[in-house]
């Protein structure tokens, strides 16, 4: 068995943020080495079985990465580009969280 339909659309907001982080992080000559996004949600008990909430926990991995240039990009992503992101925050309680760890 596959991924239910749901279980897709955590997958599409965790993809179209790292998409524009990558991109981000590039333009601002950050040395990214790794991004993992793991996107989790609390659904209603009862059918639809509609999110209410949903989390996202942001693992960036790089040499000599930059907090802010970091936080920038993950704020823009969410807050400008990913259409994910602003379809879903009108229906649903999104929190975000970042990890930065620096590689040798």
């Amino acid at each position: 068995m596959g991924m239910k339909p749901s279980d897709l659309l955590l997958v599409a907001l965790g993809s179209c943020s790292c998409v524009d982080i990558v991109n981000i992080l590039k333009k601002k000559r950050q040395d990214l080495v790794d991004l993992e996004v793991e996107v989790t949600g609390d659904q209603d008990a009862d059918p639809p079985w509609a999110f209410n909430k949903i989390q996202i926990l942001y693992t960036v991995r790089g040499r000599g990465l930059s907090e802010k240039a970091v936080t920038d990009a993950i704020r823009l992503s969410e807050d400008k580009y990913c259409s994910v992101k602003a379809t879903l925050a009108k229906a649903v309680e999104i929190h975000s969280e970042i990890r930065i760890v620096e590689e040798s």
